[in-house]
């Protein structure tokens, strides 16, 4: 098993790119990945009438295979050319992330995503967001937000080294929920009333544990009720949640990949806005088991 997160998943691996014209460095790689993705509620801030046809499909692709694909479709030349905002993929914060990630790993930079809540889009809001973690050369781990460079965004802080009082980590923002120093309702998504609390901070959490464990999920992802705040969160899931966010290593997430209350099962549903509820298998994966389970509940 991987343990320096050098190796590709199933979701990151770029397949056959040529990284002989990319640079090595983490920064100059950030900029690129801003320069290849434009979020899909960015149209504005670029001046862009996004196609409706990209705004309901570019971030349903799964793999960065598929990303890549996509933008050799809409632009020729490497990927470190200067692209106007029609000729990038339409993505999430999970496809900035994402795509960073797969760049950092294939040109010899430990990376990871992380899934957890951003405190400098709406004030007083933890919005739910993707950033790429990426480790130095001493061994420390850093938070990079690809989206925030060059974007016009303006934060008080290097998007290569996101504060992590301005980022949490799905586990820090549950555990902030539950010794009640922050509020429930003020995670989640800022735009919707019913698309935030305790129950959207524990569908993270797992997400979070899934993408460290090599399944990185799409945002709408889910295989269960609680995923979309449906019932109540009973007492074994706020332990399982209690115990991912107590981790802070590899040998301490080990057993929470293999705890059946939070493995991703081999079937997920993807709870997709503008296409509807659909049923999606996934492949295996090196690192966090994926073991198929019973068909997972609506």
């Amino acid at each position: 098993m991987d343990t320096d997160y050098l190796a590709q998943t199933p979701y990151s691996d770029p397949g056959d790119l040529d990284t002989s014209g990319l640079p090595r460095d983490p920064a100059a790689l950030a900029a690129v990945v801003r320069n290849l993705v434009i979020h899909r509620g960015e149209g504005p801030r670029f001046g862009y009438a996004v196609p409706e046809r990209r705004l309901h499909e570019d971030a349903e692709s799964r793999y960065v295979t598929e990303m890549l694909r996509i933008l050799r479709e809409r632009g020729d030349g490497p990927l470190t050319r200067p692209r106007a905002p029609k000729e990038r993929f339409v993505g999430t914060c999970r496809d900035f992330s994402l795509l960073l990630c797969s760049l950092l790993r294939a040109t010899g930079t430990p990376a990871r995503p992380r899934c957890g809540f951003a405190t400098y889009f709406v004030d007083g809001f933890h919005e739910d967001h993707w950033v790429t973690e990426y480790r130095l050369p001493d061994g420390r781990w850093r938070q990079a937000d690809a989206q925030l460079r060059d974007g016009g965004y303006d934060v008080p802080f290097d998007p290569m080294d996101v504060p992590r009082d301005r980022f949490l980590v799905a586990g820090d923002a549950w555990r902030a929920c539950r010794e009640g120093r922050a509020d429930p309702r003020t995670f989640g998504l800022g735009f919707a009333e019913g698309l935030r609390g305790l129950w959207f901070v524990r569908g993270n959490v797992v997400r979070d544990l899934a993408a460290l464990g090599g399944v990185e999920l799409l945002p709408w992802d889910g295989w269960a009720p609680e995923f979309l705040g449906r019932v109540p969160l009973g007492a074994d899931d706020l332990a399982a949640a209690d115990a991912v966010a107590a981790a802070r290593s590899e040998a301490e997430w080990r057993p929470l990949w293999e705890d059946p209350r939070l493995t991703v099962p081999a079937v997920i549903s993807s709870y997709t806005i503008h296409r509807g509820t659909r049923k999606v298998r996934l492949p295996p994966t090196g690192r966090g088991p994926l073991r198929p389970r019973s068909a997972p509940r609506a």
